[in-house]
């Protein structure tokens, strides 16, 4: 086995591939693109979802990639275990019903134990099939040569997600030696696949093949597919031939720069091994999360950045680093990282000072909140109580930037459980406060009942027409659908085709004129109905309105000329800012009137 660093594990293997004849997919950014379904790129294959949906079809159905992803289902086990993190990158090769399993196979069998390449002991490897896929161990036994007992057949070697392509797959793993796992006869997890450290799984290789029916049952595939993916950070362990991934090059320097800031070492104990691997796991997450545009919030994808970040610090506490710290550690996630990601080294000073800020802003409170959280844990045992309220969770999380998980966390080292309804029903308390806190000027009630019910159709033509002749669907007044409405009284209205634009996305709406036979009604206000249609809040000045008459409706011209105009500064302030303060910059409001414009945005800069 050769000696490699993480970088040239990496490379080698995009180059393996294109010498196979795939395209080298570009690590995509860590949050997603059209795709709602993600809090964050979470695998190899997330970001190529168009190409296996059949919505794009690939230039090249073999594609290969190294994918930047994030996972953070585990976030309490990571420190604790040998290979938990909440960011790594995935190692795959694709086939979009091109190749299928011989040659997937094949693939990974020359990569793992050629000479050219990784250059395993092929006596150290052992693979899982599904029981049923018979061909795919025809294909280990009779064309790789793997003896029988190195194939083992289990049944959790299925892939399916429900309804959707599905089928089998096969892993390979290597064995890590007797100083992982005896041979104890009587452990029944020994073998791989077991739960054990020593047979350590290295790469899944799914066999798309069938199709998953409504009614359960499985039709094969017209097109089959290969979907696979090896984490960079265990092969990297296997090769550099280190306990943990914590001891690789791709941590190891983290928790170097990281002892120079503690006042103990790793390997000093396990306790504080678990602070070291901690810090090490999250810097690399909010590094990578910060780089592609995300930032600390308090709720989504930046919620979780702020999470890690005060989970580390708390954690720093207990190697004695009392004082922001995790921005220092950005350049060394740099420089491990540089040959690949360069953009990481490139945004440093960005990052590190959204860190800063962050941890800054943490460190005002933490003291105050440790204080009181330790209060309340001696308050409770004294009572005899083992239940942490959730009203006190609550009270750390809105007026000392607790995370709930963070609270939870410590209230478990003490022993506690979280009162996690009590918690939930103060959040609903401080929505419902919220709610009842916002002003309701000029409401137009849209919500109410009868509007619910209303279901005629409306056309809105105002990017076309600014003037129009319509008849009225609907007249609602008090509440109710009426026949008419005279001189005099509000109402509101929904017309066959509208050119009047509702208020949305922070640009106010139209207002203007209806005239009929004999009248004149003012349009003050325009919102969306439930169910779609643009609502008119109107006053009648002159004659009488009724349901079902013709009318032609015009909007105040000058007054949407400056709404354009105003709509279209917007976006050249929102652009100007990217350009100034930089990409990260994120749009999260803005005001669109005829006398002004607002922009509210979010950005790190100081």
């Amino acid at each position: 086995m050769k000696n490699l660093t993480s970088a040239q594990v990496r490379q080698m293997f995009l180059d393996f591939f294109k010498e196979k004849n795939h395209g080298v997919e570009p690590s995509a950014s860590l949050v997603p693109k059209d795709d709602p379904t993600l809090l964050w790129i979470n695998s190899g294959v997330a970001t190529l979802k168009k190409y296996f949906d059949g919505r794009v079809v690939p230039e090249n159905p073999r594609i290969t990639n190294a994918q930047k992803s994030i996972r953070t289902n585990d976030i309490t086990n990571v420190g604790y275990t040998a290979r938990h993190h909440t960011f790594f990158e995935m190692l795959g090769n694709f086939s979009i019903g091109d190749y299928f399993k011989e040659e997937a196979i094949d693939f990974a069998w020359e990569f793992l134990t050629g000479k050219q390449w990784i250059g395993l002991n092929q006596e150290k490897l052992s693979v899982t099939v599904h029981p049923e896929d018979e061909e795919a161990y025809v294909l280990w036994r009779d064309k790789i040569g793997l003896p029988e007992e190195r194939i083992i057949r289990l049944e959790e070697n299925f892939w399916d997600i429900g309804e959707g392509p599905s089928g089998p797959n096969t892993e390979i793993f290597y064995d890590r030696g007797a100083a992982y796992g005896g041979e104890d006869a009587t452990d029944p997890e020994l073998y791989p696949g077991g739960e054990n450290e020593r047979y350590l799984e290295i790469w899944n290789l799914v066999f798309s093949q069938f199709n998953h029916n409504p009614d359960d049952t499985y039709t094969p595939l017209p097109k089959k597919n290969i979907d696979t993916g090896m984490g960079l950070e265990r092969l990297v362990s296997v090769i550099q031939n280190t306990k943990t991934n914590f001891e690789t090059d791709l941590f190891l320097p983290i928790i170097r720069e990281t002892e120079k800031l503690a006042n103990t070492t790793y390997n000093a104990s396990e306790a504080t091994d678990v602070a070291f691997k901690v810090i090490a796991d999250h810097i690399r997450t909010v590094t990578f999360a910060v780089s592609d545009g995300a930032l600390p919030s308090n709720e989504g994808r930046g919620y979780v950045l702020r999470r890690l970040l005060r989970r580390a610090v708390r954690y720093a506490k207990q190697i004695g680093i009392e004082k922001p710290f995790m921005y220092q550690l950005v350049p060394t996630v740099g420089a491990i990282m540089e040959a690949f990601y360069p953009e990481v080294h490139d945004k440093k000073d960005f990052i590190q000072n959204v860190m800063k800020t962050e941890e800054e802003r943490f460190h005002e409170t933490l003291q105050e909140g440790l204080q009181i959280l330790h209060t309340i844990i001696d308050n409770e045992k004294a009572k005899g109580h083992r239940l942490f309220p959730g009203k006190e969770v609550f009270r750390l999380y809105d007026t000392y930037g607790f995370p709930k998980e963070l609270t939870e966390e410590y209230v478990e080292e003490a022993g506690f459980k979280m009162d996690e309804a009590g918690f939930e029903k103060e959040m609903a308390k401080q929505r419902e406060r919220a709610r009842n806190a916002r002003q309701k000027v000029d409401s137009m009630q849209i919500q109410d009942s009868v509007l619910s019910d209303i279901k005629v159709d409306s056309t809105f033509v105002g990017y076309d027409y600014l003037r129009t002749d319509t008849t009225v669907a609907e007249l609602v007044a008090d509440k109710q659908l009426v026949d008419k409405v005279e001189a005099g009284n509000e109402a509101y209205l929904i017309l066959a085709e509208t050119p009047f634009y509702a208020e949305s996305g922070g640009q106010i709406a139209d207002k203007g004129r209806i005239l009929f036979e004999n009248g004149t009604a003012e349009v003050q206000n325009v919102q969306k109905a439930p169910n779609g249609q643009n609502l008119h809040r109107i006053l009648v000045q002159e004659g009488t309105l009724s349901k079902g008459q013709a009318v032609f409706a015009e909007v105040d011209q000058l007054s949407r000329q400056y709404i354009i105009k105003n709509h279209t500064a917007t976006h050249l302030l929102h652009q100007a800012l990217k350009d100034e303060l930089g990409e990260h910059v994120n749009q999260a409001g803005s005001l669109v009137a005829t006398e002004r414009l607002r922009s509210i945005f979010h950005t790190s800069v100081q």
